[in-house]
């Protein structure tokens, strides 16, 4: 019972130090592969607005308390004009109406930079 244990601690950690053993060893060879620079993704522009909520009720005012004038769906084309706090101004392409929705539930992803 305490040889097998052994034997296969023993085959764990081969197993586990072959891998780290091969890494070092091609890291030490020459890169054959030049170098080409990666464009910055700051650089890049910002990625757009969408909704992420099934729907966001449109406002007269950035307040939730205002008189709703409309509702932005999810699948509904908007543009947004200005910004107002944690407000954003937007125009429902799909329907026309324009007013404030929450920026909690409309906003930009953030994209992901792997340098």
């Amino acid at each position: 019972m305490r040889s097998t244990r052994i034997a296969i601690s023993a085959a764990m950690l081969g197993a586990l130090a072959l891998p780290m053993l091969s890494a070092t060893t091609a890291s030490a060879a020459p890169a054959a592969v030049s170098a080409t620079p990666a464009s910055s993704c700051s650089s890049l522009p910002p990625l757009p607005y969408e909704v992420h909520t099934k729907a966001v009720t449109i406002r007269s005012k950035a307040s939730s308390k205002s008189t709703a004038l409309g509702v932005l769906y999810k699948s509904h084309k908007f543009s947004v004009s200005k910004k107002s706090g944690n407000w954003l101004y937007i125009t429902d392409k799909s329907t026309g109406v324009k007013g404030w929705v929450s920026g909690t539930y409309v906003y930009r992803d953030v994209r992901m930079c792997l340098d």
